[in-house]
């Protein structure tokens, strides 16, 4: 099995982030085809949620960072995943998250992990501004990007041919 070496854990009060394991596979899978995958293409088949995966994985490998899967601190249940992305082909970078399950939700999970996962892009990584990209009707997902001081930018391009809406982060000291 390859590893990326030195690839960051990031540790908040209550949350672990890291990078995704082999034994993250059946939640992503899970997710990935179920139905709250709808706002960022809609479920897959089992064989092109792997590729997702390979393609999660494969970001690490090439970027040298990506999605972070985090679970609750002194557990390794992946409860969603969150982080700096930037495929190729995307006009900027994003702090992307998601959360696998109804359990995972309302708890600040999230956001503690945004959080996290956007001072690593812009503190480690050299990030000078960062993006969400997000679907309109993803209310829950557009409340958390407000609630990260994160505004519409409407003039933004954004990746593929949906509907999408574009939130701006504070950057670094908080400037947009």
């Amino acid at each position: 099995m390859i590893s990326v070496t030195g690839s960051p854990a990031l540790t908040t009060e209550r949350l672990t982030l890291r990078m995704p394991a082999a034994r993250d596979w059946e939640p992503i899978a899970a997710f990935l085809t179920g139905e709250r995958a709808r706002f960022i293409g809609g479920a897959l088949t089992r064989d092109k949620a792997w590729r997702a995966f390979g393609h999660m994985v494969g970001h690490w490998v090439l970027r040298g960072y990506g999605m972070f899967v985090f679970t609750r601190r002194g557990s390794d249940e992946a409860l969603g995943m969150v982080g700096p992305w930037f495929p190729e082909g995307w006009p900027e970078h994003e702090i992307g998250w998601s959360v696998f399950t109804d359990a995972g939700e309302g708890q600040g999970f999230a956001r503690e992990a945004a959080e996290a996962a956007r001072r690593h892009a812009f503190q480690n990584l050299g990030w000078k501004t960062a993006v969400s990209y997000i679907h309109p009707h993803n209310v829950r997902s557009i409340a958390l990007a407000e609630r990260l001081g994160a505004v519409r930018d409407e003039t933004a391009a954004y990746p593929g041919d949906g509907p999408t809406l574009v939130f701006r982060h504070p950057g670094p000291g908080g400037r947009g």
